[in-house]
């Protein structure tokens, strides 16, 4: 077995398998196979909120034309970025999710800028905005009028409160941010030092943000899913729909049982943080050089991480799920499986795991998983066998760090990363000239006005 096979292989049950699914989905054949969307038109009109422009990078993947309209200073998205870096005019995360679009520059307030808008999206697919509910509608270009024209148009507005309800007419004039979505969609209350460990301070206990904009990718995830499922019908039918997005319901989505917890408790779900009150042993602990993921929730399970730490006792002062659950208890779980993890190191603790569950007699399953950090994550040779990354040389932008498309995968119609992004109005020339005729003379009248 040479070193490529090696690592195609890696702990695949089935060398033949693992040599098929490589070659099915190999990322170097990623260009010579064709895109799912490569039909579809899509304008992406959202302002300052990452969840429009996770959902329309997720077309562009899978090869829709995005057309990123901004404002001709440039979408405040851009500024959003750790300590204020920039690379030229944009920020990391406006960076990431600029892939494969092209970025024109309009403003939409004015009668010429409208009259732009309408005539691209009666050409488009997809709409996607953020604005508050209704302001694209009384501008005179929301879904209301743009449909008699266009028929087939889906149309996405993303929007915390949705665009209709009672705290739509409470706080409509608030604009959409990430931590409303994380606070409106249950999880945060959930989130952070575990409520019931004696050993955490109470000024500990309380709510904890995502690290990540969760609620804005959670939104933008949602979004993208309805507005694949509305072109299906699309197809069938030729007409186009609403799809009506609010992030903070497609975080509730994901929430696990908490509302069913309160309705059937009545009761708010205590933080767990580590812990887990449905299932445990499911957590990390602490080893000699960071922390790794132990599981071993059922009674098999369990006996099997007790004889990997030599801990027939353990197994008998814990034996039924129903102690292993008790929030008392888990701490004390914890702290003893820790006595063990801390022995070793993160490696160290896979390998004696990965060995044990090659012995014939092993009374049941227990999994491991490091930590892992971004230097980490970037100099592990799995990633980089499956070209999760790309290190791309953008003529505008240089030597850029990316991920590659997280649908790269597919064995027929993989998504892909064709460009990193564009700075403000890049293609303010090819889009309008394509679309609409516009050349560079009426162009030039319109940037001396302010229009584009």
């Amino acid at each position: 077995m040479d070193m490529e096979d090696e690592k195609i292989i890696g702990m695949a049950a089935s060398e033949e398998y693992a040599r098929w699914a490589h070659d099915a989905t190999n990322p170097e054949d990623i260009f010579h196979k064709p895109e799912a969307l490569d039909d579809m038109l899509v304008i992406d009109a959202s302002y300052g909120s990452f969840a429009g422009l996770f959902a329309s990078s997720m077309l562009s993947e899978l090869g829709a034309e995005v057309i990123r309209i901004e404002p001709p200073g440039g979408d405040i998205a851009r500024k959003m970025t750790p300590y204020g870096m920039m690379i030229k005019d944009t920020g990391l995360g406006y960076m990431v999710e600029g892939r494969n679009k092209f970025h024109v520059t309009l403003d939409l307030n004015t009668e010429e800028g409208k009259e732009i808008f309408r005539k691209l999206a009666n050409k488009a697919d997809v709409l996607i905005e953020t604005f508050k509910p209704g302001y694209l509608d009384g501008l005179g270009i929301g879904y209301r009028q743009l449909r008699e024209t266009n028929p087939g148009l889906i149309y996405c507005p993303i929007y915390v409160y949705g665009q209709f309800g009672k705290d739509v007419e409470k706080y409509g004039n608030q604009p959409d941010y990430d931590i409303t979505n994380q606070a409106r969609g249950i999880i945060m209350s959930i989130t952070g030092e575990p409520d019931l460990d004696p050993e955490v301070p109470d000024a500990y206990k309380r709510p904890l943000k995502q690290g990540n904009w969760m609620g804005w990718y959670a939104g933008g995830g949602w979004a993208g899913f309805g507005i694949l499922l509305a072109m299906f019908h699309k197809r069938r039918t030729g007409k186009g729909q609403m799809v009506d997005c609010s992030p903070s319901e497609g975080m509730l989505s994901m929430s696990n049982y908490v509302m069913q917890y309160y309705h059937m408790a009545q009761k708010q779900m205590p933080r767990a943080g580590n812990y887990d009150y449905a299932v445990f042993p499911y957590t990390y602990v602490e080893c000699k050089d960071g922390y790794t993921f132990i599981s071993g929730f059922t009674d098999p399970n369990w006996a099997a991480l007790c004889e990997i730490m030599d801990r027939p006792g353990l197994q008998e002062q814990f034996p039924t799920i129903k102690d292993r659950l008790n929030p008392e208890n888990q701490p004390k779980i914890q702290h003893e499986i820790e006595k063990f993890t801390k022995n070793y190191t993160t490696d160290e603790m896979m390998r004696i795991i990965t060995s044990y569950m090659k012995r014939p007699d092993r009374k049941g399953t227990v999994a491991t998983g490091r930590m892992e950090s971004p230097k980490e994550v970037l100099e592990r040779e799995h990633w980089e066998c499956r070209k999760t990354f790309l290190t791309t040389h953008d003529p505008y932008y240089g030597e850029v760090l990316v991920q590659n498309s997280s649908l790269k995968a597919m064995s027929k119609t993989p998504g892909r990363i064709k460009w990193v992004c564009r700075p403000i109005g890049a293609d303010n020339e090819f889009i309008y000239q394509k679309y609409l005729g516009i050349g560079n003379t009426k162009l030039n009248a319109l940037k001396e006005k302010g229009v584009v």
